[in-house]
């Protein structure tokens, strides 16, 4: 009867414990009013990006530093909504954007990002982009993203060059959705990315 209670007793501290959301860094959306992306080197820079609507996509433009509402076919780079990210580049896209894993690099140490081998976005209902779809790890106990320490190389929609990691998932309060990343962009052409 004892070993009974007890696990009746752990069973109800693990349920507890799984309910209760646990601390997360969390930060607030990036004024939409942020500075110009340029046409040389720009960054690093932390955004933040509301995306915490399911039925909404936020679209972030490199060359103009900031989210954009309502943006042309080639007029965004990349978009996200809750958990997911696309890229304007691949079937159905306009623009000749694509992504990349840098596999196993810190992003200071990226000093220039590759010329091709890219990956667009499948353009659905639900637009993915095949190098960016487990940018985080689930914990299922918590319920929680934790970005993966994964630097990313991107090529724009108007094939210019940057690099990107997600650094955060959550809005203040801890609700799901504010992806923060930190990028460098290269609006000069070139695929020179390292940081000032």
């Amino acid at each position: 009867m004892a070993v009974v209670a007890l696990l009746v007793a752990t069973a109800v501290v693990f349920v507890v414990a799984s309910l209760r959301m646990p601390d997360v860094p969390t930060f607030a959306p990036t004024d939409l009013s942020a500075e110009a992306g340029g046409e040389g080197l720009v960054g690093p820079r932390t955004f933040t990006v509301d995306a915490s609507d399911p039925d909404r996509w936020r679209f972030f433009d490199f060359s103009r530093g900031t989210v954009v509402g309502r943006p042309g076919p080639l007029e965004w780079d990349l978009a996200f909504r809750r958990f997911q990210v696309a890229v304007n580049g691949g079937p159905g896209f306009a623009g000749q954007g694509g992504l990349m894993e840098l596999t196993g690099v810190p992003f200071d140490s990226v000093r220039a990002v590759p010329r091709g081998g890219y990956v667009g976005s499948v353009a659905a209902d639900d637009s993915l982009n095949a190098v960016v779809e487990r940018w985080y790890d689930y914990s299922w106990t918590s319920h929680v993203l934790t970005p993966r320490p994964t630097v990313y190389a991107v090529r724009t929609a108007d094939g210019r060059h940057g690099k990107f990691q997600i650094i955060g998932y959550y809005c203040e309060g801890a609700i799901a959705g504010c992806l923060t990343f930190r990028y460098v962009y290269q609006g000069g052409g070139g695929t020179d990315v390292a940081a000032r």
